[in-house]
């Protein structure tokens, strides 16, 4: 199996990291790159940088800072926001993106998975999925960077993972709401379900709050890796001593 990836996320609006609490009332937390080389230095496997209001505003993301970041790092990084279209996954991958992530796009047009998939490989194709329990399941959630138009679309998280890898995603990564930057540990059984139903990798997200929680999602929902943000950017947990930690749990990390 291969080594666990630990990956801080970054949410990008106009151009400055931000950081909110369950998708609402973001604050400022610093410059892109700054934030981009530090994570580096620390030792992130990937990055990602999600946009988090082009979708609902209909607009795609900033190729400048993305080439900004391309020129200054040398690890994988995914970009997501708003991105349409071919031409613009395209731009993002010139810019020096190795993978586009899409979201919101993708349940508007569940075509562009495909053609992103048969132009670029699956390999370069993220299915991003906002999640929330409600009823006894879950559901998938649209236009979260925006609580004006934020919704839920009915359509229920497992049959949409499953058309989205279906239709070529080659990696998801579950952002499980409910548990947003209240650092109380990751949606263990529902990350588990993700990754039983699909034969991709899947990145947990959401909940991160403690170096054991790392290591439950790692080892008990099978997840290829964690995403995190608030425990990063404030610095409460530091990404060498978690490597060492999960290293010391059995856990394969890249040193």
């Amino acid at each position: 199996m291969p080594a666990a990836r630990i990956i801080p996320c970054l949410d990008v609006r106009d151009g400055r990291v931000v950081k909110g609490v369950q998708f609402r009332d973001h604050r400022d937390v610093g410059d892109i790159v700054e934030h981009a080389l530090r994570y580096r230095d620390e030792g992130a496997d990937e990055l990602v940088f999600y946009d988090i209001s082009a979708s609902a505003e209909d607009r795609s993301l900033d190729f400048d800072w993305i080439r900004r970041i391309g020129r200054e790092i040398d690890i994988p990084f995914a970009v997501a926001g708003g991105l349409r279209s071919r031409e613009q996954a395209a731009a993002c991958l010139e810019a020096g993106a190795d993978k586009v992530s899409v979201n919101s796009p993708a349940l508007e047009r569940p075509e562009l998975i495909g053609e992103l998939a048969r132009d670029f490989g699956s390999q370069c194709v993220v299915l991003g999925v906002d999640s929330l329990a409600r009823d006894g399941a879950y559901f998938i959630h649209q236009y979260t960077g925006r609580v004006d138009r934020s919704r839920d679309t009915g359509l229920a998280t497992l049959d949409w993972v499953r058309e989205a890898v279906d239709r070529g995603a080659g990696e998801v990564v579950l952002n499980c709401m409910s548990r947003d930057g209240v650092r109380n540990g990751y949606d263990l059984a529902h990350v588990a379900a993700i990754v039983a139903a699909v034969p991709v990798p899947v990145i947990a997200s959401g909940g991160a709050g403690a170096p054991e929680h790392f290591r439950d999602v790692l080892l008990e929902s099978g997840a290829s890796g964690a995403l995190a943000a608030t425990v990063f950017h404030d610095r409460i947990i530091h990404i060498p001593e978690l490597k060492e930690y999960l290293a010391s749990c059995g856990i394969e990390m890249r040193r």
